[in-house]
Order: structure tokens, then sequence, then C-alpha cells
């Protein structure tokens, strides 16, 4: 299977990211307006930034290149976005997405893992 570009893997691991999160929020409101509202607390920077920090010592030597070169790309973001949480937001996607495309065994340990890391009953708030 070939490389993709960092950003490809970024793409990808923005979407089955969310996928993740919404397959354990789903259950917990049939209110759509809430669903949502539920699934953005975990679906944003600074969430997956404190995710990340949180995981990071999980990465394989693999996982923490494709982590650090993720940092470094550059960003179409808006002046309202916090650049530094983007970076490593986008750090946790390209990890996930690499190993979707990759390792699909790897990417179910890594939602493990998250799934230990992550209070869904936060969402009570």
């Amino acid at each position: 299977m070939q490389e993709l570009n960092i950003k490809n893997y970024a793409h990808i691991g923005d979407a089955v990211y969310e996928v993740f999160i919404r397959e354990h929020t789903i259950f917990m409101t049939s209110n759509l307006n809430k669903l949502h509202n539920i699934t953005v607390k975990y679906v944003n920077a600074g969430f997956q930034t404190d995710l990340l920090a949180k995981i990071i010592s999980e990465f394989t030597d693999k996982e923490l290149d494709l982590a650090r070169r993720a940092r470094n790309i550059p960003l179409c973001t808006s002046r309202k976005v916090n650049r530094k949480l983007h970076s490593s937001a986008t750090s946790l996607e390209v990890v996930l997405g690499y190993n979707y495309i990759h390792n699909k065994e790897r990417f179910n340990e890594l939602c493990c893992v998250m799934e230990k890391n992550i209070d869904f009953n936060m969402s009570a708030e």
C-alpha cells in the first residue's frame, strides 16, 4: 500500500476520530441538538490536544515521528483558532489516520487506549 501525504492522513484521521467519538455519544440522547453539543465536547482541538498528551507514551517510534511531522505542517486556520492546539490535534489525527489506512489492528489498539483515557461522563456536565 502506498504512503500518503501527511495531510491525507490527517484528513482521514479527523473522520475516524469523529466516528470513534460518535460511537460512544450516540447512546447518550435522542435529541440531536444535545447529541451535537455532547459530541463537540470531545471533537475539538483542545480536547484532542489533552488526549494526545495522555496517550503519547503509548506511541511507537513510527507514530512519534508521524506526530512530530504533523506538528510541522502548515495549517490553513482562521485567526480565531489557536495554531498550537490545532497542530497538536492534527498530530493525533495523523497517527490515527496512518494506522487506519495501514494497520487496522494498531488503530483498534489506539482506540482502546483512547477509550480508557476519555471520561464520557463529562458529557452530563
